[in-house]
């Protein structure tokens, strides 16, 4: 993209119009984004004297309640940052001064740019353009991310390492298998946020010196994908696959799938994923498929597999069984009538029928109730409670059918309520799956009444042939004639519907492939419950156990034609007939000709033929081998060898038990180990007002679009390409035309994956935002902009240190950012090592934002450019130290931009580091850790901090006379030596800076601000102010800061706190409490001498 929205003003330059600060969504920052906020400086141009933060941040001890409570407190602190960011992004109103027309002006040129040619030759390392260059001046995220992609994969960086000995680091290794996306075709912002963990996790440790793997791949998603093909055949040549034939019709599903596939992997490359593309997998893929067939027939022969006539979800339209996963639950409050697929008329749901059932051999009745009339077509017996006074006459007699010849059991079952609706419940055991269970107690007859198409069969007598939603009405119709109705009412319930065709799900019988899971779930639940896998977060963890704690038995089948064809065969014995669903009568193998060899060694002496089982498997089942198949097993290759069990599975929490909990089952059950070490189980992205995304809202956000920026008539223009409804269309125009009056701003890979990984606490879902998106693009500019001045600084001819370590000369400034990159570092690999994502990005944006850029580097222009030449070039070395620091810090999170910046900075002598790919991750050192000069520059942060804010407050813009009081001696001598700094950091408009020991009094007609329980600030405001509103606005901070030492002292004077609470954390709150009882002194003295001033 050419637009260039950046600025290009000299660092220190104010910029407009005001669009606020890059927002920042945990609670750590959200202070330094508030004042940040308070800048007239939207492009993150530099400006004077901010404070370092809070040198406490990071070091205290958490216990695991105090940091669930930390996140929870942390997903409300990210809803009202992203409420500030809207409001920061809002156009201001007014008129324009004439420096905002003139940026409107140089926006006017920018635009006019043509589109950005990349010169690079492809897979070759990029041709870095001069930053004067039109296209380099600010920062644009299509200009610096161009290139560096394909050199990366050109040069390997992405390939695991191993030792000579082939084996891996002496680091260990980090693997992260990728959940592999569905085949059917576009990426959403779900695969975007897994992208960007996945990747962040990846790089880290790569940077730390692990062997690396990223193994990319895609899921042939069976259903999904033979639905989406069917569809288009129809629509472009009215044509079905069975007028193409199984054969034909799985070749047109690969052709196809090479063209989305492709689709799918040039994203994830623009996103900057950093997988190893030699490795990438396919579920269908030759040795993937042998993984199949060799754990179908493994666990066949084990007896684990067995093939039963049970309920499976059916889906008419598809005709295909459904998983769960693939079944949604549409609730109603009551009656309301729903599109039916094949139907031209409205169906009613969400009511309850009922009728009653005549009693053989008496004038008695039976009063039943159904939300589903049409299914007492299968009805073969009626349940009550053995302890229902009402009809324990009634136990063992039996009911009438009123239109099929047959009579219904009347049963005893506990499981019937006595006090929900009549207490007398019809069992339909072939088509509702607590009657199927009731069915098989009491043996009752299971009478299946629909066909595949949604038909009544002929066990529905006079109803044969006719369309169930039909007979629907026609049966209470039918009921009425005969004086059995009763009543119709509302009735609150769920309807499942296919979320592909929207039908509405049917459970059947079929003869199917079922896998017993008791024990499998058994063995699972083990190894997470004794430590050999970790799932975080730990509401993950207890559903987990939840689930497998409840399980049932798989159904495997699928009746489509796209996927693994199970490797089963009927035995069809001459002269006899055999059952379907005789498990008996099955074999399996991993060829024809072994399963022909099982089959005679099954039935010797037998004459026979075999049937393959034309049904595939549930996609599920090979995704359930991905951790392990996807590194060559069966076979033994060496990345099985060497790389297995896995590290990480990183994927959403609404597949912990259709994938993550059979991916355990399954790899503790053929390879002995689990298949990964940790789970971490991401938020579902929503959009702005919470809402789940769907391409009938509009609200489905293509990363690309986010990633190149986007008009509002184009992504209009993308809701006419799909198959939505007009109706559909309307509410998703509607939805785009508020959330996107302007379309999507470019913002680019890096600022995209950071957002995403700032929004993961660990919490609840995330709701996305563009416009919090977009203020992170104005972070990336900051960077771009701190790095190009730091290196017009620096000089083409610097040559760094050898190493990053003190010299000895270091200014207390140098020595308090070299402090804080340091802590920096311990704390971010600690953050993403507990998988604190959140947290991580805090830390780096904290030390990027408030302590390198808008206090190091705008605090040592003036050392570089005045000093003597030793001052200079320590501080140019400190400059360069934690600048080539903080950039490999933020890399794992942005690496197009770090890449970029990073290869225009100078190596340091020796090192021949190709790409800050491979550049060393920072890690703590000790001997940069210095408390002392980071209290010390805290103290001279905040007396500077005080001067200004008095300033501002009492609009003093000149001659301001200003006292620092000091209240230790060691304050007394950091400001007494730092007096200088002082100055140049309070403001122009201070004409005097005198110190003030602890011992002096207090200067006459001024005011003050507390500083901390070591120093206060003092302005002379004497005939400058009106006294006594003066006096009221200090009564008002008073009684703030009185508050606070009344809440701080019934913190530490709390015997339940001071016996559980650490005494690292408790002297953090009595250092609170000195600080506000500072602030009391200050004020109540000050509120003394306003009223002196007034009898003077």
């Amino acid at each position: 993209m050419a637009t260039n929205s950046g600025s290009s003003n000299p660092i220190g330059e104010k910029t407009g119009p005001v669009t606020g600060q890059p927002p920042s969504v945990p609670a750590e920052t959200k202070a330094a984004i508030s004042n940040a906020a308070q800048t007239n400086d939207p492009t993150g141009q530099h400006v004077s004297g901010k404070d370092g933060g809070d040198k406490n941040e990071g070091k205290k001890v958490k216990s695991e309640k105090e940091l669930e409570k930390e996140r929870k407190k942390a997903e409300k602190a990210k809803k009202f940052a992203e409420k500030q960011a809207k409001a920061l992004n809002a156009p201001t109103g007014g008129a324009p001064s004439k420096a905002k027309e003139k940026k409107a002006k140089d926006s006017a040129k920018e635009e006019a740019l043509p589109p950005y040619v990349e010169e690079t030759p492809l897979g070759e390392k990029k041709i870095l353009k001069s930053l004067d260059d039109p296209y380099h001046k600010a920062y644009i995220p299509g200009v610096v991310e161009s290139a560096w992609y394909a050199w990366w994969e050109k040069e390997g960086f992405f390939k695991p390492e191993f030792g000579p000995d082939g084996k891996v680091k002496s680091k260990g290794y980090f693997v992260i298998p990728e959940p592999p996306p569905n085949v059917t075709g576009a990426l959403h912002m779900g695969h975007a946020l897994t992208t960007a963990l996945q990747d962040s996790m990846i790089r880290w440790a790569r940077m730390k010196g692990l062997t690396t793997l990223w193994l990319p791949g895609c899921d042939h998603a069976g259903i999904s994908t033979q639905s989406v093909v069917e569809n288009m055949l129809w629509r472009r040549q009215k044509k079905t696959r069975h007028d193409l034939g199984r054969p034909k019709f799985v070749e047109t599903v690969w052709d196809w799938k090479e063209e989305y596939h492709a689709r799918i992997n040039s994203v994830l490359r623009r996103m900057g994923g950093s997988f190893d593309w030699t490795r990438e997998a396919f579920t269908m893929d030759e040795n993937l498929s042998a993984a199949v067939t060799e754990t179908f027939v493994r666990l066949h022969e084990e007896g684990i597999i067995y093939r039963a006539n049970r309920l499976v979800n059916w889906c008419h339209k598809l005709n295909t069984a459904l998983s769960n996963l693939e079944v949604d639950n549409k609730e109603l409050t009551g009656r309301t009538l729903l599109d039916v697929p094949g139907y031209e008329r409205k169906v009613e749901f969400g009511v309850i029928t009922h009728f009653q059932y005549e009693l053989e051999g008496t004038n008695e009745k039976l009063e039943v109730a159904t939300t589903r009339p049409e299914t007492m077509l299968g009805d073969t017996g009626i349940a009550v409670n053995p302890k229902d006074p009402r009809y324990q006459h009634l136990i063992g007699k039996k009911a009438k059918h009123p239109f099929v010849d047959r009579l219904m059991p009347i049963v005893a079952d506990d499981h019937v309520e006595i006090g929900f609706g009549t207490g007398a419940v019809k069992i339909t055991p072939a088509h509702d799956p607590n009657d199927f269970a009731i069915g098989q107690r009491h043996n009752l007859e299971f009478v299946n009444i629909l066909n595949d198409d949604g038909t009544l069969n002929a066990n529905a007598g006079k109803y044969e042939g006719q369309k169930r939603f039909d007979v629907r009405y026609t049966v209470v119709e039918d009921l009425k004639a005969l004086g059995l109705f009763v009543k119709k009412e509302d009735n609150p319930m769920k309807v499942p519907l296919c979320s592909k065709s929207k039908d509405v799900i049917e459970p059947i019988m079929k003869p199917q492939w079922w896998m017993k899971m008791q024990g499998l779930a058994d063995a699972a639940v083990q190894a997470v419950k004794n430590g050999e896998i970790k799932i975080r977060p730990e509401t993950a963890e207890k559903d987990f156990y939840r689930w497998l704690g409840s399980i049932n038995d798989w159904c495997l089948s699928r009746q489509l034609w796209w996927g693994h064809q199970a490797p089963a065969y009927f035995i069809e014995i001459e002269g006899e007939k055999g059952d379907d669903s005789n498990n008996e009568l099955w074999v399996t193998g991993r060829t024809e000709e072994a399963a022909a060899e099982n089959a005679k060694a099954k039935f010797p002496g037998k004459k026979f033929t075999l049937r393959r089982d034309p049904d595939v498997l549930d996609t599920w089942f090979s995704s359930g081998l991905w951790p392990f198949s996807t590194l060559g097993w069966p076979k033994k290759t060496h990345d099985f060898e060497n790389l297995y069990p896995t590290s990480v599975l990183e994927t959403g929490w609404d597949i912990l038990f259709f994938w993550i909990a059979r991916m355990v089952m399954l790899g503790i059950k053929l390879t002995g180990q689990v298949p990964f070490k940790e789970v971490y189980c991401h938020s579902l992205v929503r959009d702005s007002e919470g809402r789940k995304m769907s391409k009938s809202l509009g609200n489905v956000i293509d990363p690309l679009d986010v990633m190149h920026g986007i008009s509002l008539q184009a992504l209009h223009d993308k809701l006419l390409v799909g198959n939505l409804d007009p109706k559909e269309v309307a509410t998703a125009t509607k939805f785009q035309n508020t959330s996107f009056p302007d379309g999507i701003p470019e913002c680019g890979a890096d600022a995209l994956r950071f957002s995403l990984v700032a929004y993961t606490t660990g919490g609840g879902d995330i709701s996305f935002d563009i416009k919090v998106m977009h203020g992170y693009r104005r972070f990336c500019n900051k960077i771009y902009q701190a790095t190009k001045y730091a290196l017009g600084k620096l000089g083409d001819d610097f040559v760094p240190k050898p190493t990053a370590a003190k010299t000895g000369k270091e200014s207390l400034a140098e020595r308090w950012i070299l402090h804080k990159f340091t802590t920096a570092a311990r704390d971010v690999n600690k953050a993403l090592a507990d998988r604190e994502f959140s947290h991580s990005t805090s830390i780096i944006y904290q030390y990027w934002y408030n302590q390198l850029c808008d206090v190091y580097i705008e605090n040592s222009k003036a050392i570089i450019q005045d000093g003597t030449e030793e001052e200079k070039r320590s501080a140019k070395d400190t400059l360069y130290t934690t600048l080539e620091g903080a950039l490999t810090l933020i890399h794992p999170f942005m690496p197009f931009l770090t890449e970029e910046l990073w290869q225009r900075l100078p190596r340091r002598p020796d090192d021949k580091t190709p790409s800050i790919v491979k550049a060393a991750y920072p890690e703590y050192d000790a001997s940069l850790d210095d408390p002392a000069s980071e209290d010390a520059y805290e103290l001279l942060l905040g007396v500077s901090k005080g001067v200004r804010s008095l300033m501002a407050e009492y609009s003093i813009k000149e001659e301001g006379k200003a006292y620092v009081q000091t209240y230790d001696d060691t304050s007394y001598k950091t400001v007494s030596d730092e007096l200088q700094s002082i100055r140049s950091l309070s403001g122009k408009g201070v004409s005097s800076i005198e110190i003030l020991s602890k011992d002096e009094p207090r200067p006459a007609g001024c005011v003050v601000f507390a500083v901390s329980a070591q120093a206060a600030v003092f302005l002379h405001v004497k005939g400058r102010v009106d006294i006594d509103a003066e006096i009221k606005k200090t009564q008002t901070k008073l009684k703030k800061a009185a508050d606070g030492v009344s809440r701080q002292r019934k913190i530490l004077d709390d015997p339940a706190y001071q016996k559980k609470v650490s005494a690292e954390l408790q002297e953090v709150e009595r250092k609170k409490l000195a600080d506000f009882e500072a602030e009391q002194r200050g004020y109540e003295e000050t509120i003394e001498q306003f009223e002196a001033l007034k009898l003077e």
